[in-house]
């Protein structure tokens, strides 16, 4: 942008100024229909703009956090973002049936899960990009850019090889890069993450992240309660009931402190 470094997102329609051969000027962003960000107390880091749905890729190998998905769909119900869950590397069972015993919890609240090995075949995947701006969320070593580069061969984006010993894949995505499958369709390729601020949501968006909360919000004994440890809370009555899961009520509570979401 001209006199700004920063403001832009992977995704953004702009307007531009020609200011010589292959260079220019951004003059204008236009409207944004959805704005994926993450935040903590001080600064905020774009991801992408005008995404239609959020791809999160996990794999057996290397662990994945827990944390980190639900950070993700907090984030994607807050912007009203479809959602899929992708558990990479299916080629290796066991881990791969471990990781998909943990993910069991999602799949029953209603989101997507989907497996597959991005080495071998990612067509599974692409009944679900059709038509969407889809960007690809998760930690280093989950494969992003290797699924990348089965969809789109001449996409040739680096990939890294996993240190077992350190339960953690290396940084290859440095920044974020739109790659067009057809006219309708897009995918956003985003940087590893470790981290997924929320700062940005307050206590009652944040609840709201959390699907099925939401038939409890505003039933508990006190209007400004913060589902934490409050007398007749709802949330805790129907974790109680089996009604809803102990560990999502605890991931909730966990962002919430981490991100003072609320005071």
């Amino acid at each position: 942008m001209r006199g700004k470094k920063g403001g832009v997102a992977c995704g953004d329609q702009v307007e531009i100024q020609l200011t010589g051969s292959g260079q220019g000027v951004i003059e204008r962003i236009l409207p944004r229909s959805t704005l994926l960000y993450r935040s903590d107390a001080y600064r905020e880091k774009l991801i992408a703009a005008n995404a239609t749905q959020i791809i999160i890729v996990v794999a057996g190998v290397p662990g994945f956090s827990e944390e980190l998905i639900n950070r993700c769909l907090a984030a994607a119900e807050s912007q009203r973002l479809k959602l899929l869950i992708v558990l990479n590397k299916a080629d290796i069972v066991q881990p791969t049936h471990a990781a998909a015993t943990k993910l069991a919890l999602y799949r029953e609240l209603g989101y997507t899960l989907l497996e597959l090995s991005a080495k071998f075949d990612a067509a599974p995947l692409l009944p679900y990009l059709r038509g969407q701006l889809s960007v690809l969320i998760g930690q280093s070593g989950m494969g992003k850019s290797t699924l990348i580069n089965t969809l789109i061969p001449e996409a040739e984006c680096a990939t890294a090889a996993i240190s077992v010993a350190l339960d953690t894949g290396r940084h290859t995505t440095t920044y974020a890069r739109l790659y067009e499958l057809d006219e309708h369709s897009g995918i956003i390729d985003s940087p590893g993450l470790q981290e997924f601020g929320l700062h940005q949501l307050n206590g009652e968006e944040l609840a709201w992240g959390f699907i099925e909360f939401r038939p409890y919000i505003g039933q508990c004994r006190f209007t400004d309660c913060r589902h934490m440890h409050e007398p007749d809370c709802a949330l805790a009555q129907a974790v109680r009931e089996e009604k809803i899961s102990a560990r999502r009520l605890v991931f909730y509570q966990k962002l919430a402190a981490s991100s003072a979401a609320i005071s």
